[in-house]
């Protein structure tokens, strides 16, 4: 079984403080509203344009501030898109991974309630905005698509490792295997098919019902897998 107790205290890193997750080095955090300000008109200008069509300039329009305002804050486009990508996924991140202290509330319970968050978090319309215009960057700004994946997939991918551990140290659970990987095998089986829908080209949301009824049998075939029952001998 792979060690992942050396993220048993991780957080998502914070965009701006930690190499290539924000703001590079030597810019200035100046006034937080100021900087959310600018940070929602980016986000506007790389959506409609993306990565490739958004300029200094028209960022610095969205914002509502001046171009020098605005390299008080980011260096240059990468620095702030690299800022923004962080920003969203860290926000996201520490939203769905949420788990009760006490693991009071049993494993599938618990498991259906973090699936539940994070396909409505993955079907979001801005979520999946922000899923393709990282792509689009990626292949001429990979810095992006790393940042993308170490605060949003990898951070939540570890937190759930963590709990996962901490159900098998009680013997609510089996994971002979990788535990990191069967943490991914839990996120993949939640999106079904709903969001590769979505990235592809289908607008609507799923709803309620959808979301629940795919995440149960996430839960269904991922403790078939590692639940009790499936102790190895």
């Amino acid at each position: 079984m792979q060690d992942v107790t050396r993220h048993m205290t991780e957080r998502a890193p914070a965009p701006g403080r930690e190499p290539g997750a924000g703001t590079s080095e030597g810019t200035s955090e100046g006034n937080p509203a100021k900087r959310r300000e600018i940070l929602d008109g980016a986000r506007r200008v790389f959506r409609a344009a993306g990565f490739d069509g958004a300029s200094m300039d028209q960022i610095a329009r969205a914002a509502g501030v001046s171009k020098g305002t605005l390299y008080v804050y980011f260096r240059n486009k990468e620095d702030l898109f690299l800022d923004l990508v962080a920003t969203d996924k860290n926000e996201a991140a520490e939203q769905l991974c949420r788990f009760e202290a006490d693991d009071s509330v049993d494993v599938e319970t618990e498991l259906q309630r973090l699936g539940e968050r994070f396909l409505a978090m993955m079907g979001r319309r801005e979520h999946v905005a922000l899923v393709r215009m990282v792509i689009g960057a990626a292949e001429k700004f990979p810095q992006a698509g790393r940042t993308f994946y170490d605060t949003g997939p990898r951070f939540g991918t570890r937190r759930l490792a963590q709990y996962l551990m901490r159900q098998m140290a009680t013997r609510r659970l089996y994971i002979d295997d990788d535990v990191e990987l069967a943490a991914a095998h839990f996120f993949n089986l939640c999106q079904g098919t709903l969001t590769r829908r979505q990235l592809f080209g289908f607008d609507e949301e799923p709803d309620p019902d959808q979301i629940r009824a795919t995440v149960a049998s996430a839960v269904r075939i991922f403790m078939r897998a590692y639940g009790p029952g499936a102790r190895r001998s």
